[in-house]
């Protein structure tokens, strides 16, 4: 009998052992890591297998009148090992006015740019109704294939008053900061989700680490820059692509009344009107709150002063609070949202102290940093992986014709090597003057006459024109690296009121033949109201003759201008692709004893003395 227990026992045990061993987890997934970058993982590949749905946040506000908190619809797409194996991963967040369509390009929708400085438009906008798109519960695939497969979970929203989301849109107001603020809170568990727009049941986020990291390009990228504004715990990293910092700098000049380049005539309503694709039934509010009188009573298109409304629109004045690590991306050709907005704020949040880096490249608008660089900047500030990534070079920028792959690194941006070099104009006109190191002559006055005619590049093509002042370099017989903010100190007098000032920066001769791009000649531009050469935000008529000192940046370039090349400074007024066209004919005459360029150039003045083949 007891041999027979024993062996009864034995048999028990052994059952028993193989039934718990059968009973084992699997080894659950999780992110893999290799070189400092998340890597995609097979059992995150499967879109089969991820997770969908969507759901709506409350807001601590209310912008379309309804009495009630504003919610924004989020949608959500993670691994299924976040819901099988109690997986918790970080967050990749999208947030966009875009993604349930935008307003048709419609015959009026644009101001009418062919008036009098000073002046209103000769017509109302139209205002072109937007059919929302989308069905439930998708509201964007984008960043999906790259992230999820990676260890992340890819959260989208509409902003404010698009969309399912409600709310109205605002365009830089505080809604469209504290709305994505609210969906990181409810990935965090401090703000409340529901399955509807209306009453619904909870939603939790119990699969999220709660760290997030926020990226997209254009709007996309300033609504990351935006929600970093507030400090929200949970952000730990964003990667905005030619973000929009500020509304002023990108609808406005120095005083002027600007264009984003490829829309003459957009302002700040005309971009209200093109994302407004919210709930039918609260656009009558949104309209007359915002668009009728907050935008219209605060963007004065007729001075172009900086004021109140575009200060709450800057995101350069909100920085106080943010802690989120930057990493910048932006084109040094991009003449839409311009190069000077991610460098501000760049420029800024190194200031701060925050961890920074900048990318640039040499193309238009768009192009986000290479994926190499993106994926240690979300492991390290997402996944915590101690990947030095806070030790690399601070700016990475792609030289000329070189891929967008392979950026150079740099100690900083601008170059640290480089000085600002001072270049005097020496009569010419109407053909070439010189741009030299030494000064004009003394009272060496010209003059050029206002044309929108003729656009900037044939100006700058031109051999000789009366409508611009253009002044050149020596040939160079070295290459020349420019790198930073090249200013400009001009004294003019105008024969009228007011008068638009316009300033390229050109490589010659111009580049010709199959594939050339304009932006190929230009090195950068900027642009000035004269008015307001004592005050960006106090305008003031000009006196027919009197000569006045206007000094104001350009944009940040980055460029290596090669030998045989002249650099030219050209001035002339109407800018045909991006400022107002007055009556032609306002003359402008420029002192070139009180006219300088300060060009900033890497190795200063010793190189550019080498470069230019001249000791002064």
């Amino acid at each position: 009998m007891r041999l027979r227990f024993f062996t009864q026992f034995l048999f028990t045990a052994l059952i028993g052992f193989h039934a718990g061993a059968l009973a084992q987890p699997m080894d659950k997934t999780h992110p893999v890591f290799e070189n400092g970058e998340a890597q995609v993982v097979p059992g995150f590949l499967d879109p089969e297998d991820w997770i969908r749905h969507d759901l709506w946040v409350e807001t601590p506000f209310d912008t379309d009148g309804d009495q009630q908190p504003d919610r924004m619809h989020v949608s959500v797409t993670r691994p299924g090992q976040t819901e099988t194996e109690g997986l918790k991963l970080p967050v990749i967040y999208i947030s966009s006015p875009y993604f349930a369509g935008t307003a048709p390009f419609v015959d009026g929708l644009f101001w009418d740019v062919k008036h009098e400085l000073g002046q209103p438009a000769p017509r109302e906008r139209v205002h072109p109704a937007v059919t929302r798109k989308g069905k439930r519960p998708v509201i964007s695939d984008s960043h999906i294939d790259t992230w999820v497969p990676r260890g992340y979970i890819v959260v989208h929203s509409s902003s404010p008053g698009t969309g399912l989301s409600q709310g109205a849109p605002t365009v830089g107001g505080d809604n469209e900061s504290l709305a994505p603020k609210a969906v990181i809170d409810w990935l965090n568990g401090r703000a409340k989700g529901y399955t509807e727009p209306v009453g619904g049941e909870p939603v939790e986020a119990y699969w999220t680490t709660g760290k997030v990291g926020m990226t997209g390009t254009s709007y996309n990228g300033t609504i990351p820059l935006a929600a970093a504004t507030t400090g929200v715990d949970g952000l730990e990293a964003i990667i905005p692509i030619a973000p929009n910092t500020s509304y002023y700098h990108y609808y406005r000049s120095n005083g002027l009344v600007r264009s984003p380049g490829g829309y003459l005539g957009e302002d700040i309503d005309v971009l209200y009107d093109f994302i407004n694709s919210g709930d039918t039934a609260r656009r009558p509010h949104n309209d007359q709150t915002v668009r009728d009188t907050e935008m219209q009573m605060g963007m004065d298109r007729i001075t172009g002063d900086y004021n109140d409304f575009w200060a709450g629109r800057d995101y350069l004045n909100d920085m106080e609070p943010m802690k989120a690590a930057l990493l910048m991306s932006h084109g040094f050709n991009d003449w839409n949202v311009m190069p000077e907005h991610s460098y501000r704020i760049y420029k800024a949040a190194r200031a701060k102290g925050i961890p920074a880096q900048i990318f640039y490249h040499q193309n238009g608008h768009g192009g986000p940093p290479p994926l190499k660089m993106m994926n240690r900047w979300f492991t390290r500030y997402l996944h915590g992986v101690e990947n030095g990534v806070e030790n690399d070079p601070r700016a990475w920028i792609v030289r000329e014709k070189m891929d967008s792959g392979q950026p150079t690194p740099y100690a900083d941006y601008p170059n640290p090597e480089a000085a600002p070099v001072v270049l005097y104009p020496s009569p010419g006109a109407p053909g070439h003057g010189r741009l030299l190191a030494n000064k004009a002559d003394s009272g060496t006055r010209e003059t050029l006459v206002d044309n929108f005619s003729f656009p900037g590049e044939t100006l700058a093509r031109a051999e000789t024109s009366g409508h611009r002042l253009l002044y050149t370099t020596p040939v160079l017989s070295e290459d020349l690296h420019i790198s930073g903010v090249p200013r400009v100190t001009i004294r003019l007098a105008s024969s009228e009121e007011a008068a638009n000032l316009s300033v390229w920066l050109v490589s010659l001769p111009w580049n010709t033949g199959q594939g050339t791009r304009i932006t190929d000649n230009i090195i950068t531009r900027g642009w000035a109201d004269p008015q307001n050469y004592r005050s960006l935000t106090e305008s003031e008529p000009l006196e027919p003759g009197r000569f006045y000192d206007v000094a104001f940046d350009l944009n940040p370039d980055d460029q290596v201008i090669p030998k045989g090349q002249q650099i030219g400074l050209m001035i002339f007024s109407t800018d045909r692709d991006f400022t107002l066209w007055p009556e032609p004919g306002t003359e402008l005459t420029i002192d070139l004893e009180a006219t300088h360029l300060e060009l900033p150039v890497v190795g200063g003045a010793p190189a550019y003395r080498k470069a230019a083949g001249t000791m002064h």
